[in-house]
């Protein structure tokens, strides 16, 4: 957890979810319910139905790179999905691939795990609906976000199963939805595999974060530091941009 806030960073994950939510609704239904939002956190939070959250973060990768890279590095495989040799980080996959992991408690890190553990934990038949609406899902954020000039090279969806109303025991998209705190968007332009690419998410703090700069051991036990306002400019002027390229809206 940083001690550092991002200025409108809630305000813009919020806006964005909400214009994706909306691209993708013939997909897959999600979570928005008709209701005021508080004034107090008006533009920060959404009203969303009351579901059976499934315990399984559902990756999709079309590129390869992060805690991916690491993976096929070590297994030449991620999530126990078997890949080429001479992959470099940001290179194209031969094909998007469904790497879920499992959600960890809040301070722990997600863990990568194979499609038959999400077979185990949740069964069969949901686990293929997971690993459907998935790949659905990422195939048309990633047309819509080349049409942006912008590569969706991977993302982190959450599913549950609504409770009651017209969806009831259906499984629906929910949570934050492809913003630049779950996915990672690059620009298209700038595109050369083999090392780390410009983009337009949170991988910008990180790299920070595990620089000599930040003089920050992450293998210390120690919280992170403070962002400087250098820093935190930078991102905040990140996440506006993703969400002007993608939605063509200006944010106010």
């Amino acid at each position: 957890m940083l001690p550092s806030l991002i200025p409108d960073k809630g305000r813009i994950l919020t806006a964005l979810s909400l214009w994706w939510f909306r691209q993708l609704e013939d997909i897959v239904p999600n979570h928005i319910t008709p209701g005021k939002v508080p004034d107090q956190v008006a533009g920060r939070a959404m009203v969303c139905a009351d579901l059976e959250m499934l315990p399984v973060e559902c990756v999709v990768r079309g590129y390869i790179t992060g805690s991916g890279l690491i993976e096929y590095q070590e297994k030449r495989s991620i999530s126990g999905v078997n890949l080429p040799p001479g992959l470099k980080d940001g290179s194209l996959l031969p094909k998007v691939i469904f790497t879920p992991a499992t959600k960890a408690a809040v301070g722990d890190h997600d863990e990568n795990i194979n499609f038959d553990e999400v077979i185990t934990m949740i069964g069969q038949e949901e686990a293929q609906e997971l690993k459907r609406l998935s790949l659905l899902v990422y195939e048309r954020a990633a047309e819509i976000s080349a049409d942006c000039g912008l590569i969706l090279a991977d993302t982190k969806f959450e599913f549950g199963i609504a409770k009651q109303g017209r969806f009831a025991g259906k499984i629906m998209l929910a949570d934050e939805v492809l913003t630049p705190d779950s996915s990672r968007f690059w620009d298209a332009e700038l595109w050369a595999p083999g090392g780390p690419q410009p983009s337009y998410d949170k991988q910008f703090v990180r790299d920070w974060l595990t620089s000599p700069a930040s003089g920050w051991d992450k293998n210390s036990g120690e919280a992170p530091p403070a962002l400087p306002e250098e820093i935190i400019e930078k991102t905040r002027a990140k996440y506006v941009e993703a969400y002007e390229v993608l939605t063509g809206k200006t944010f106010k």
